[in-house]
């Protein structure tokens, strides 16, 4: 037999294997590989099953959301090219980071073989300056989460031992628990529904999950604990305060934009995960404007009596180590750009912050030791 007709037998019978087997699948052993610089590490391409054939595989880089050719490459060595042998399932890659530059980088597996799918096959390379910095990071992110879950118990005990709500505004309770509801959806839909993640990394292809565990607990927990604040509202003495009219028309505005956008998307005109966003923005927005009728209430009445300023100053710690995260994270990865360039959640931060030192304001120079003054309310 001819060495023609033996190739063309031997390319026949792989592709009736690889028919019956199905295209075989690429990916790294990670998604996600932190480097602290000047150290190495390794990293392995995987197959989910044994190949039939010797295939090649080069390697692209997306670089500041552009891709370069290796040759430029500054953060990291290129990889070199590979082949992936038949019946061989991983191949080792080590990364070597060089010492003159911090940042991110996208490293994709690419073959021209028709009988290997390389569409997972990406690696986000992130490099810090520091792992201890790194580990720093996650402490003060713990500290902050901690801080801000028990920041909501200082007004609920309050109420308790007064058995009054005098001093807290309705307003800012009811806005609280629709963000939260609302910012608390948003999460939990994100971590735990695999429908909803798929549309994300359709979008995101070479992304990762932004919402964590950690943060379906908190907006879990603080839409229980706002819920039960308003539930207090109902149960202690009130006086003759009441939800303003102005917060009343803004409430029934967030719960139309919600209930029409949750109709836009049953009806298909967005994705559910375009809904889920609308979610997130009424958070925002709450956020923006939660605490100016409580600041406002206080001033008219000429007291804070009523209003926790343990809450307030657990709030302020929060929010400080929040924005000190924001920061090292920023400077860890060499990425400014993650507070300056998009200054929605530092902004917000600032924002939460600037109220609570308004608040210690209220409360221990310009308020203090007054007592409350009856509110009337039309």
């Amino acid at each position: 037999m001819s060495k023609f007709l033996q190739r063309i037998l031997l390319l026949w019978t792989f592709t009736i294997i690889n028919i019956c087997r199905g295209q075989v699948s690429l990916k790294f052993s990670t998604s996600t590989l932190d480097i602290e610089l000047g150290r190495n590490k390794t990293v392995h391409l995987i197959t989910d099953k044994p190949l039939v054939e010797n295939v090649p595989i080069y390697f692209d880089y997306e670089y500041h959301k552009s891709f370069v050719i290796a040759e430029k490459l500054k953060i990291i060595t290129p990889l070199r090219n590979v082949t992936l042998e038949a019946n061989n399932k991983t191949v080792d890659l080590q990364l070597i980071v060089q010492v003159m530059e911090v940042g991110h980088l996208v490293i994709t597996a690419n073959t021209n073989s028709s009988n290997l799918s390389v569409a997972g096959a990406f690696v986000r390379v992130d490099i810090k300056h520091s792992h201890a910095l790194y580990i720093l990071n996650i402490i003060v992110g713990w500290i902050y989460f901690i801080v801000w879950t028990v920041s909501f118990y200082p007004q609920a005990i309050l109420n308790y031992k007064r058995k009054s709500v005098v001093g807290l505004n309705f307003d800012f309770a009811g806005y609280n628990l629709i963000g939260f509801l609302a910012y608390g959806m948003f999460n939990a839909f994100l971590y735990w529904d695999p429908a909803i993640q798929k549309l994300y990394f359709h979008d995101n292809p070479y992304g990762i999950l932004p919402v964590q565990l950690n943060d379906v607990v908190f907006t879990i927990h603080a839409t229980l604990i706002s819920l039960f604040t308003i539930g207090q509202i109902y149960v202690y003495e009130r006086g003759t305060q009441k939800v303003s009219k102005i917060g009343q028309v803004i409430i029934i505005l967030m719960m139309l934009f919600i209930f029409i956008s949750l109709i836009v998307a049953g009806a298909k005109a967005i994705n559910w995960l375009q809904f889920l966003y609308y979610l997130s923005y009424v958070k925002l927005f709450v956020t923006f404007i939660k605490y100016i009728p409580q600041c406002h209430m206080n001033c008219v009445r000429r007291s804070t009596e009523g209003w926790s300023i343990w809450g307030v100053l657990m709030d302020f710690t929060g929010g400080t180590f929040s924005i000190l995260q924001m920061f090292l994270l920023s400077y860890n990865n060499d990425d400014w750009k993650s507070i300056f360039g998009d200054p929605t959640k530092f902004g917000l931060g600032v924002f939460s912050i600037a109220f609570d030192i308004i608040f210690c304001l209220q409360h221990y120079f310009f308020q203090k030791n007054n007592k409350y003054k009856p509110l009337i309310q039309t």
